[in-house]
């Protein structure tokens, strides 16, 4: 930091200091400053022997910038900064004086059109709370007490335990209805969450996008502050308290991230030093048809700074455990929601992006260089090979991708009357011929709850007993397939209507035996999950499934075995998907001994008919379909078994 100052006349801005060496610049140039967020935006330093903020933010198409705020009546003649003659395009400076919680923008004057606008900054670790733009000077220190969680995180967040994912938007959760519908802050959602995914059994929680974004109605996915979580819920420290508080109850956090797309608002990245700075200049390869917004440009060095910047800070600063990146398929394809004509061939003149694609690839290999106990999780919802494979392989180098395929076959299949469901019984087995091919998330997400698809239990079909038994049989299987789970918030009591971002979840349902049954199906799922090394060991691995029977589609019948690593961890999972009980229904198993019941999702418990198989079942050795041993079964109607190997007795 230079301690020479050149004060202008009539200014209080001292330049000649700097937090930038050169070779900040040269990395930062060459595409590979990760935490540049330790360099650009606003801090508290101490300068000339004054304390006071440094500015520094990347405009290299201005004419002029400025800060402007409150301190100085949002006069942009008052506070001018200084480019770099380095051709970083840099500007920056110190003002004395200013503390933490100053508001400002950045005022541009383009070299170009005359422009003029008024920025918010990129790297502003706060914003004020919508619908106000402006940002905050703010610092991010915190005194964490997660340790513990932290030195055992490994083992909780690796490829072979049990992952149990709740997906929560913080605004509605929960509400204040007394308080006129008021969101619970990050502190109150602290509490209220922890204790309920505790005794929920879920291993992790994750977030809807939580970083900055203007539009309520956005979910989070149009985001404006990449290093500020949304003011709507309380401060930064707010949020890390969130977090530390769920790491102290030994549940993860995993973020939604957004690098695919940004929204076009004044204050945002758009255009913004009167260029396609952040944005691609080419609106064929710039501006996303579907969503109304702007695509990062990829192969800009400099953005890609920006973007893997984000992501290490979250790493660092709010310890998260993982992030679920968005729509990862519009950034692999140029053509992704195009007509021909609309879109741009790459060099070879094929349409996948190979900026982004790069892209990806070097974000996945800082997380994990920096952060070998986290997981990177993709929305990947095409066939796009090796997604969840490292990059020195050829993969992309995530840690697991959604199984978007297994999500849609298995809800348009339970959305069939049961007596047309042999027809499609395709629908419902085709997802383990390729369940290894990468590493599954199974999710049941917002996204099937939006829009007019209504509630997950709007989707059964039947009478109300009925679509309540389809609904604990569609999270029996969830939990029995291979893969990790992920379900959103309210389908784990059975809400009737439609996600709203607006209201609070219907809690006041579980009043209704039938959303209590249901609830409590989920919670003992959990445990169960977790309780059992055959459910999780081996989720990526084909030895840790076999298939007993798929063929019985007249009956739409399946049953199939998880297995742990040790070889004596056995589950027998046997789903009736027609409510026409099934006596004696014959299944070969692998070992001879008492198998015994350990859920049944037809108990009268859970709110359905009572129908099982008194505790267990004792294997005969009566060779059946290859197997030396078999077992006479009572499936109940609409229902799904788990039953553990307990040897013989």
């Amino acid at each position: 930091m230079s301690g020479q100052t050149d004060r202008e006349a009539g200014s209080a801005v001292y330049h000649g200091v700097s937090l930038f060496t050169d070779y900040d610049v040269y990395i930062f140039k060459q595409g590979n400053h990760f935490r540049l967020y330790e360099k650009l935006g606003s801090r508290i330093i101490t300068a000339n022997g004054m304390q006071g903020l440094y500015f520094a933010v990347w405009a290299p198409n201005a004419e002029k910038v400025s800060v402007i705020g409150d301190f100085n009546g949002w006069n942009p003649r008052l506070h001018p900064l200084n480019v770099r003659h380095d051709e970083s395009g840099i500007w920056e400076g110190f003002i004395p004086g200013l503390k933490n919680g100053t508001i400002y923008k950045y005022h541009i004057i383009s070299r170009y059109n005359n422009y003029h606008v008024d920025k918010c900054d990129p790297f502003a670790f706060r914003s004020e709370a919508p619908p106000k733009t402006a940002s905050v000077a703010w610092d991010c220190d915190y005194k964490w007490q997660d340790s513990e969680w932290m030195a055992k995180r490994k083992n909780n967040n690796s490829l072979n335990a049990p992952i149990s994912i709740y997906e929560v938007h913080p605004g509605s959760w929960r509400r204040i209805q007394e308080e006129g519908n008021r969101r619970l802050t990050y502190r109150e959602l602290a509490h209220y969450l922890a204790d309920y995914v505790k005794e929920m059994g879920f291993t992790h929680v994750e977030f809807m996008p939580v970083m900055e974004h203007p539009f309520y109605g956005s979910w989070g996915y149009q985001i404006t502050g990449y290093f500020a979580p949304t003011s709507r819920y309380g401060s930064p420290q707010d949020f890390m308290y969130l977090i530390d508080h769920l790491h102290q109850n030994g549940i993860g956090v995993i973020i939604d991230w957004v690098p695919s797309h940004f929204p076009g608002d004044e204050h945002g990245l758009v255009y913004f030093d009167g260029t396609h700075l952040y944005e691609h200049e080419d609106r064929r390869k710039g501006f996303h048809p579907d969503w109304s917004s702007y695509i990062f440009n990829y192969g800009r060095h400099e953005v890609q700074c920006f973007l893997i910047s984000s992501a290490m800070f979250l790493f660092d600063k709010y310890h998260i455990d993982g992030l679920r990146v968005d729509a990862v398929a519009s950034m692999l394809y140029l053509d992704y929601g195009r007509k021909d004509g609309e879109w741009l061939p790459n060099e070879y003149g094929g349409k996948e992006n190979i900026e982004a694609i790069n892209l990806l690839k070097k974000f996945n290999e800082m997380v994990y260089a920096n952060y070998p106990d986290v997981q990177t999780i993709a929305e990947e919802s095409t066939e796009w090979p090796m997604v969840s494979r490292p990059s020195y392989i050829g993969g992309l180098g995530f840690g697991m991708k959604w199984n978007m395929g297994w999500m849609h076959d298995t809800l348009k299949y339970l959305s069939q009357e049961p007596i047309f469901r042999k027809y499609h019984h395709n629908q419902l087995t085709f997802s383990i011929w390729y369940a290894f091919s990468e590493n599954f998330v199974l999710p049941l997400s917002h996204d099937e709850v939006v829009h007019g698809k209504g509630a997950l239990i709007g989707k059964m079909p039947g009478d109300e007993w009925q679509q309540n038994a389809n609904l604990r049989l569609l999270f029996g299987y969830m939990y029995g397939h291979p893969g990790k789970k992920l379900l959103f918030m309210g389908g784990e009591f059975g809400q009737w209507k439609e996600w709203n971002h607006d209201e609070s979840l219907e809690w006041h349902a579980l009043q209704y035996q039938s959303h209590c049954g249901i609830q409590t199906w989920v919670k003992d799922l959990n445990h169960f999950y977790r309780a059992e090394p055959a459910m999780y060991e081996m989720d990526f691995d084909l030895k840790g499934f076999q298939w007993i029977d798929f063929h019985d589609w007249e009956q739409s019948i399946v049953s199939f075995t998880r297995r742990g690593k040790n070889s004596d961890d056995i589950i027998l999972v046997v789903g009736n998907f027609t409510p026409v009980p099934r006596y004696n229904y014959i299944i070969r198993v692998p070992r001879g001994g008492f198998w015994r019941e350990i859920l049944n999702s037809d108990s009268g418990y859970y709110g359905g008919s009572g129908l099982g198989n008194s505790g267990g079942v004792e294997a005969v050795p009566i060779p059946y379909q290859g197997m030396y041993y078999s077992l006479s079964l009572v499936l109940p109607p609409l229902g799904i078994l788990f039953f553990k190997h307990e040897g013989v007795m």
